[in-house]
């Protein structure tokens, strides 16, 4: 059997080294894509070679080895079986890597001399399209990044070539880094693309971020070539229609990301249709900070499997209308009428069970046809992604018939939503498709089409004649296995079959002398040897050119089988949106249902009014039931909430609820709380907790800082800012005159400011409320026994003045010796305090009566308080009253410990 010459030594010179011409070409290749792992293929194996097989070895933990040398240099050597290539391949650009992939374009059998080699794609974090490399549903996005120039916006782009979604937006060039990173908190992209020339402080910080950063040429850049590129893509003249005509950053940045991408994957991206413009005042701008903070997607422990919001809501059944789901919650809506339509979609499958049940039922049969699709369109979409295909296709007349309207027998009486009624007329019916698909191939194909066994036998009458020929050999071939047995009287001998030797007879050791003379050797073994026979070399000659043409027939039909499905790609991609749309508010319903949410009013006025609201993620994982509590804000009235209370009574719980609320309401949910009334928020800010970025040299309260900075900034009156323990960082004096003039810098001067609410420990801030017009205290009310502390988590107006810090050391297992010894120093520092004449406190703690004791004006009187008012002066000696007054300061003083004094 013919073979190509190596990769060793040979004749060919190269910088004074021997190269063989198939080093040569490896070479040359490789020069082409120096910033990737090349994947070589040779026979049987993806070959890596010289740098790359030394961090392929290392990433991948395979052996290094060298098939040959130049002198006395090794070339390093790793290879990976072809047929499973992708999984190594998975590993390499999940670590961040890119892969060249470099396939044989001609057979080797009848390729004269060097086989003929080529780059066919370039797989990089952005650019995943494989089943195997997006175990997740969620989006895969390619982001490119254009800098503004002489401080105009800078535009983004963001590409998910998994599905074919294509949009931009431009954010402002004043705090761009900042607003870079909260769209990379939002849609969490794979990889970065930037220009070649762009300055490496803002590579460090997306890469801070985890992205992968890729420099690409500045030409991809020009906006001129960018346009150019986007219309012939789009076929059109202007980009007047896409909303982006007369933003040159974002034309540049989505001109880069369409080129590289077809760069990579080798071909046009038809599935990649339309390209759309966001802007931010189409949805609630939600910063990186607030998505952390909140968990909207992401625990703030980092990762995505903690209990998020998300988590929380996505009861989709398929991966389109996860993603679909996603989008919603980092992006809500601002406008009302969008906003209602969503809500309306979600109301009409929670008034139906029946119908709810139904449509979720038959979703749970649908594949991911949005990846289905983009696969198809690269023509690399495997049989099993056609048979999922054409079983979630069949399905669709059954939905549009439920969706019909109340006369399907449905227990639903109100007519269909107008976004549900779009939904379902997207669901285009293509029954021609489904017959193709099914007539085609087999019921259980295998993965992947290259190695046969995928067409149905009727489908090609041609490949079924080819079929028959072989299988007839085949046939032939354990015929005469049988004979020969017979013949020579060998029980065990064996017809095999290899790429090399072809068939040939495996007769073992013990069994040799048996073998007759018309026997031809082949090839001895460990176990015995091989042989064959006149006719055994005529057959398999039929047969191997047979299985040879069958193969190749198959793989023909299979691509014509794809290019006629792909002729449907506008319709597949419109089946995907509706599905989507129809399984989120489904999902948003479900949980509505089982979580007892309720419709929100969104409005344009500028409160917020929640009764009994709860904490969406949080009541999840309460057994004993969630406190809900009520919510008044309004930015022209009841402004600013000063929180006080107790560490532990759900102030930061409290808080979160109704920022999520929020999210929840605009992005189309209904929300946990008996009712809600929503003025539109245009933006949320959080500043919770308390991390260093220790990598840039910034310390906690430098971060604090900072994020206070953003807010201060950029909000409006119609934002929502969630303060909690500002100045907390650094000195009490300093931090408590921080944590005023911010509250003085939210009220303002003018009517109306932010909504905000704002939990503090520095008590000092209660007075506030009789300074400035638009702010109230509330806090949690705790209540007290002589035993122990109870947090109610309850929300009631009024200011406290304790923070029960000790009791909660207690919970959180601090040594007994050290909370006593806490309590010790703080009834000393407090008496300090009372001696210095320390202003007299307007608030205090209400202390709501245990039911289990009596109350407070009934009890019993304090015995040091009793026993003074029964001593007799007069009778008492000097030394009587001295010893006395020490008796009783030191039963005062464990009094003073006491849990439920006022001290």
């Amino acid at each position: 059997m013919k073979t190509e010459p190596s990769l060793g030594t040979g004749p060919a010179a190269d910088d004074g080294r021997t190269l063989t011409p198939g080093m040569r070409q490896y070479r040359e290749i490789k020069a082409q894509y120096p910033d990737a792992i090349l994947f070589f293929h040779i026979g049987d194996f993806f070959e890596t070679l010289e740098g790359d097989a030394e961090i392929v070895s290392k990433e991948l933990d395979l052996v290094l080895t060298s098939r040959s040398k130049n002198g006395d240099q090794r070339i390093p050597l790793a290879g990976v079986p072809h047929h499973a290539g992708e999984g190594y391949i998975a590993r390499l650009v999940a670590k961040g890597y890119k892969v060249a992939i470099c396939e044989q374009t001609e057979d080797p059998k009848t390729a004269k001399g060097l086989v003929k080699r080529e780059v066919v794609r370039v797989i990089t974090p952005g650019t995943v399209i494989d089943p195997v490399m997006l175990p997740s549903s969620a989006a895969a996005y390619l982001m490119a990044v254009s800098p503004g120039t002489k401080g105009a916006d800078w535009g983004i782009a963001l590409l998910d070539i998994s599905t074919g979604e294509f949009f931009v937006l431009a954010i402002p060039a004043e705090g761009s880094t900042g607003n870079l990173r909260s769209e990379i908190a939002r849609y969490r992209p794979a990889e970065c693309i930037v220009p070649s020339s762009v300055d490496e402080e803002l590579r460090t910080s997306l890469r801070r971020d985890g992205v992968v950063v890729t420099p690409y040429a500045d030409d991809r850049f020009l906006p001129d070539r960018a346009g150019r590129t986007l219309c012939e893509h789009f076929g059109v003249a202007s980009l007047a229609g896409y909303g982006c005509e007369g933003m040159p950053a974002a034309v540049s940045a989505a001109g880069a990301a369409l080129s590289y991408a077809a760069d990579t994957q080798k071909s046009t991206l038809p599935h990649v249709s339309s390209l759309f413009t966001r802007s931010s005042a189409q949805g609630m701008m939600l910063d990186a900070i607030t998505l952390r903070n909140l968990e909207v997607h992401e625990s703030i422990r980092g990762g995505t499997k903690g209990a998020t919001l998300f988590s929380t809501l996505d009861r989709t059944k398929t991966p389109m209308g996860s993603r679909f789901l996603r989008l919603h919650l980092t992006r809500p809506l601002t406008d009302i009428a969008r906003i209602n339509a969503r809500l309306d979609a979600v109301e009409y499958f929670t008034a139906s069970a029946t119908l709810r049940m139904t449509l979720r039922e038959l979703l749970t049969r649908h594949a991911d046809i949005e990846r289905i699709t983009a696969r198809i369109s690269y023509g690399n979409a495997g049989p099993r992604d056609l048979v999922a295909l054409a079983e979630t296709l069949a399905t669709l007349p059954e939905i549009r018939k439920l969706l019909a309207g109340p006369s399907v027998g449905s227990d639903n009486s109100a007519p269909v939503p107008r976004r549900v009624a779009a939904a379902r007329d997207c669901l285009f019916d293509l029954p021609s498709i489904i017959d193709l698909i099914r007539r085609a191939i087999t019921d259980d194909p295998p993965a992947i089409a290259k190695n046969g066994g995928v067409i149905r036998s009727g489908y090609s009458a041609e490949l079924d004649g080819m079929t028959g020929v072989l299988h007839s050999g085949k046939n032939w071939i354990a015929e005469l296995q049988q004979q020969e047995r017979e013949k020579t009287g060998i029980k065990s001998l064996k017809i095999g079959y290899n790429r090399i030797f072809g068939y040939y007879i495996d007769v073992s050791k013990s069994n040799i002398a048996l073998v007759p003379a018309r026997y031809e050797r082949r090839q001895t073994t460990a176990t015995g040897e091989r042989y064959t026979i006149p006719e055994l070399r005529e057959k398999e000659a039929v047969i191997t050119d047979a299985d040879e043409r069958v193969l190749a027939l198959e793989r023909s039909l299979y691509a014509g089988l794809i290019d006629e499905i792909r002729k449907e790609i506008p319709a597949l991609q419109s089946i995907s949106r509706g599905i989507a749309t129809l399984d989120v508010a489904a999902a948003l319903a479900d949980a509505a249902t089982d979580f007892d949410y309720v419709r929100p009013r969104p409005d344009t006025g500028d409160a917020i009014t929640c009764r009994d609201i709860r904490h969406p993620v949080v009541e999840q994982s309460l057994a004993g039931g969630f406190v809900p509590n009520d919510t008044e804000l309004s930015g022209s009235k009841n402004q600013i909430m000063i929180i006080t209370g107790a560490n532990m009574a759900g102030k930061s719980t409290y808080m979160r609820s109704v920022a999520l609320c929020c999210i929840m309401a605009q992005a189309g949910s209904f929300v946990p709380a008996r009712s809600a009334q929503i003025g539109i928020i245009d933006r949320i800010f959080t500043r919770v907790g308390a991390f260093d970025d220790l990598a840039s040299g910034q310390s906690t309260f430098f971060v604090e800082m900072l994020e206070l900075a953003n807010i201060l900034n950029n909000m409006t009156e119609k934002s929502l800012v969630i303060l909690d323990e500002i100045g907390r960082g650094t000195s009490t004096a300093d931090g408590c005159s921080i944590a005023q003039a911010v509250l003085e810098y939210l009220h303002g001067k003018s009517s109306a400011g932010p909504k905000t609410l704002f939990a503090t420990h520095f008590h000092e801030l209660i007075g506030m409320e009789a300074e400035l017009k638009r702010v109230k205290n509330y806090h949690f009310a705790v209540q007290e026994t002589k035993q122990d502390v109870v947090f109610l988590r309850k929300l009631i107006p009024g200011a406290t003045d304790k923070s029960y810090g000790i009791h909660v050391a207690r919970l959180a297992g601090i040594p007994k010796k050290a909370t006593d010894r806490a309590e010790v120093h703080l009834c000393e520092t407090l008496k300090r305090d009372a001696s210095g004449g320390s202003k007299a406190r307007r608030y205090t703690q209400l202390l709501l009566a245990d039911d289990n004791l009596p109350a407070r004006a009934a009890a019993a009187p304090d015995p040091v308080i009793a026993e003074i008012a029964g001593l007799d002066p007069d009778s008492m000696t000097p030394m009587q009253a001295l010893s006395k007054l020490a008796e009783l300061k030191s039963r005062a003083g464990r009094s003073c410990n006491m849990p439920g004094k006022d001290l």
